[in-house]
């Protein structure tokens, strides 16, 4: 039986070959994630930093102009860097930076889940009045107007905007900060390999 499981046990270590595929499938995801929030506040860089700087309907952040453009920078160029796998363990820092900030800042108030679902694990009170709200605005929907046409690309859901989403980059990023960009796929492993496994 100990000879059946170590057998099992080489054929999963043999697996170490591709170990490279899991930092840069976390690099992929990522990509796009930050290449559109980063994009999104650059293409009205002032709207950005009103939300960071007003406490009224924002976040209320100080030197909001600030916080904007390097929120706006970091996410945006580290996409570019999470791309080609360069620099990664380096740009995780701020990237991780941003996702705090946005978890706390932003999301923290409504709960854990991105999406209000009353019977999924950790749902708040936010999170159970929206089921009522939900069925309601269906009802008025199928009864006022083309329900098919209308939940054709996908059913209606209630945005809760809580932290699950910044929560799950959060982590993959600092699995990227530990396990660096990955072997062979990257620019950072053919840095590495030449200039400081040489010493």
């Amino acid at each position: 039986m100990i000879a059946l499981l170590n057998r099992f046990q080489d054929a999963l270590e043999a697996t170490r070959r591709l170990d490279f595929l899991g930092p840069l499938l976390l690099r992929l995801y990522l990509v796009p994630v930050f290449w559109m929030a980063g994009t999104q506040k650059l293409k009205d860089i002032d709207a950005t930093a009103a939300w960071f700087g007003n406490p009224d309907w924002g976040l209320g952040l100080p030197f909001p102009e600030l916080l904007a453009w390097a929120a706006a920078l970091t996410e945006a160029g580290g996409a570019i860097l999470l791309l080609f796998g360069f620099a990664v363990r380096w740009i995780s820092i701020p990237l991780i930076v941003t996702m705090l900030v946005a978890i706390f800042a932003v999301h923290w108030p409504y709960g854990w889940q991105a999406i209000a679902d009353p019977s999924a694990p950790f749902a708040n009170e936010r999170v159970l009045a929206a089921a009522e709200k939900l069925e309601r605005a269906r009802s008025i929907l199928r009864e006022h107007g083309n329900y098919d046409w209308l939940t054709a690309s996908g059913r209606f859901v209630v945005l809760n905007n809580g932290i699950e989403f910044a929560a799950t980059y959060l982590v993959m990023l600092v699995a990227l900060f530990f396990s660096g960009a990955g072997r062979w796929l990257s620019i950072d492993y053919w840095l590495a390999r030449r200039f400081r496994m040489s010493r």
